[in-house]
């Protein structure tokens, strides 16, 4: 198993590094449009005082990766203890749905974890019910969270808004004035926003399958290094028992020879 989540991992690593530009790119966009125009220019832009917040929990259907899994839902229980108001979730991969159906969390809507080579399609459903849900007014902050890959050894758990899209905190100096919209504003955003969205999520999906391979190649180490210890300390008070019973049968034959 070590092996085999080893050649999955390089392909899921490089995977979620080539696709990290643009997914940063895109959110920078994102950011700067959201800095610059009021919230009633996109449905997705609007911000609401009062709703209920949604959750997406990202987790994988399988098990055998250390901690990885205990740690995301260790984050989403926290943000659930701390919520303010009504909360409901939506859940991807078994592992977050049974551990979520345990607390008795509201859970609105649950996928199948996106398999060992997530692609941008895969999310396209979620993307849209998260749209649809946030547009009607269901809701009025959507979170996401998964884990997020930083190296080989090291997964960490994280939590990003998705909606509403976060103003950039400096928008290097542009003013709302300087963008140019073709055709408008409006037919830009509808198809610029949603893509936003699913991005984000793609995103989210090949750092959780790039955490997940890397977090059990690490793991099958581990647990092969510490089965090959325990069967050398196992064979070694084997070879002592042996030792002890021949010894112990020695001592009987000599004392029998003795005694006639």
């Amino acid at each position: 198993m070590q092996f085999v989540a080893a050649s999955k991992f390089r392909r899921a690593q490089d995977s979620t590094l080539a696709a990290r530009p643009y997914s940063d790119l895109l959110d920078e966009i994102i950011g700067n449009l959201a800095a610059v125009m009021g919230s009633d220019e996109h449905p997705l832009l609007s911000r609401r005082p009062e709703g209920k917040r949604l959750i997406v929990l990202v987790t994988s259907d399988r098990g055998l990766a250390g901690a990885l899994t205990s740690n995301v839902i260790r984050l989403a229980a926290s943000e659930i203890v701390e919520a303010e108001g009504e909360l409901e979730m939506i859940t991807i991969g078994r592992k977050g749905r049974d551990a979520m159906r345990r607390a008795r969390v509201p859970i609105i809507a649950h996928f199948s974890a996106f398999g060992d080579r997530p692609r941008f399609e895969d999310v396209l459903p979620l993307a849209r019910l998260i749209a649809d849900e946030y547009e009607s007014g269901t809701y009025n902050q959507v979170d996401v969270i998964f884990s997020s890959f930083v190296s080989t050894l090291v997964q960490k758990p994280d939590r990003v808004q998705l909606l509403p899209v976060r103003p950039a905190t400096g928008s290097r100096g542009i003013l709302g004035s300087q963008f140019i919209f073709e055709p408008s504003p409006s037919k830009v955003l509808d198809q610029l926003l949603p893509r936003y969205l699913g991005t984000r999520l793609y995103q989210t999906a090949l750092e959780g399958t790039a955490s997940f391979f890397s977090a059990q190649m690490v793991a099958m180490k581990n647990a092969t290094e510490n089965a090959d210890e325990l069967i050398d300390d196992l064979t070694l008070s084997y070879n002592k028992a042996r030792q002890a019973t021949i010894t112990r049968e020695l001592i009987e034959i000599a004392s029998g020879a003795q005694a006639r």
